[in-house]
């Protein structure tokens, strides 16, 4: 049975008991996030309680949820963005995070994802900035990421954005799947492996900062790789949606030095089948003071994602606003 179904059989039942209290038919909007010990998971979270407002709830100037009326949206653990934007094509998801770079490769139907387009992609908005972490263990060092050739390194999961982009970059430097030893993990599994002398280093793009970092950097601790000027520029020549960004000091504890690294858009992004009426609404709830209050109570990234950065390299990225945003970032005077 679908997850579909069997959420329409669980509001259908309670419809039944609760009569009139559900007047309006419910309409249900999965997210896909990425794994528990990340940052999309908690943020896909707060989106889906600020965009979402039941049947039958209060209404939003009675304390109740200030979302889209009979939306439920609910946020799913998924491997992230390939996988998120691969389900929001083929309908298994109305949306997903997922990174600039990889949601450019797969609509155009480039690099990896050659011939392969994903045309029905379509951007809400820009979130905030993910920094590639890469973790090493407490005392280790590098000069450069030459230096993980033979080593046994963390690539992350497949089907997330984080590992496309990585392969790209440690090919760069000569490091392939032939000379490493690579592991495909979520985060919260690498930092676990990291902890019991499994690995070498680990990739993580995400927001910081990041639970299982956190976690990881308290017990058994942990380095984080700063990178240099000239490799951040030969990243960016690689993958120009990853540019220069830091990771300031004494964001994990013990890692007292600001980090040089490459980091990347997080996006919004959902199906071009949605409605415009439904978009917008989604558009208009996420940027609603409601929604603000719990980003900012949230995540620590949340305080990142403002509707004053919603569309910061939106333009140039080459994949289209779904019209319904289209229309709430006009009206509100953020798009000529």
């Amino acid at each position: 049975m679908t997850l579909m179904k069997s959420l329409g059989g669980a509001v259908l039942a309670a419809s039944v008991m609760t009569g009139s209290a559900f007047a309006q038919d419910p309409s249900f909007f999965r997210i896909g996030t990425g794994s528990a010990g990340g940052t999309y998971f908690p943020i896909g979270g707060t989106i889906a309680n600020g965009i979402s407002s039941p049947p039958g709830s209060r209404p939003c100037d009675q304390g109740g949820q200030c979302g889209v009326p009979g939306l439920i949206a609910i946020a799913q653990s998924t491997t992230a963005s390939v996988f998120n934007n691969t389900a929001v094509q083929n309908g298994e998801l109305e949306a997903g995070m997922a990174a600039a770079d990889v949601t450019r490769s797969m609509y155009l139907g480039e690099g990896k994802f050659d011939g392969k387009p994903h045309p029905k992609l379509r951007i809400v908005a820009n979130l905030y900035p993910e920094d590639l972490h890469l973790v090493l263990p407490k005392g280790k060092s590098l000069s450069d990421l030459g230096d993980l050739e033979g080593k046994r390194v963390g690539i992350a999961q497949a089907g997330s954005g984080t590992q496309v982009a990585v392969l790209q970059m440690l090919n760069a430097w000569g490091v392939t799947r032939d000379n490493m030893d690579e592991a495909e993990l979520n985060n919260s599994q690498s930092a676990e492996r990291l902890a019991d002398g499994q690995l070498d280093g680990y990739f993580y793009a995400a927001g910081w900062p990041v639970s299982a970092m956190v976690q990881l950097s308290t017990t058994k601790g942990m380095e984080l790789h700063s990178f240099s000027d000239e490799d951040l520029a030969k990243i960016n020549e690689i993958i120009p949606a990853y540019i220069p960004s830091q990771i300031p000091a004494g964001v994990y504890e013990g890692v007292d030095y600001e980090v040089k690294t490459p980091a990347v858009s997080a996006l919004l992004v959902v199906s071009s089948d949605l409605s415009d009426e439904l978009v917008y609404g989604i558009t208009q709830a996420l940027w609603n003071d409601n929604t603000r209050k719990l980003l900012d109570n949230g995540h620590a990234k949340g305080k990142q994602i403002t509707l004053e950065t919603a569309l910061d390299g939106v333009a140039a990225l080459g994949v289209p606003l779904h019209p319904g945003a289209e229309k709430f970032y006009k009206e509100a005077g953020a798009l000529n």
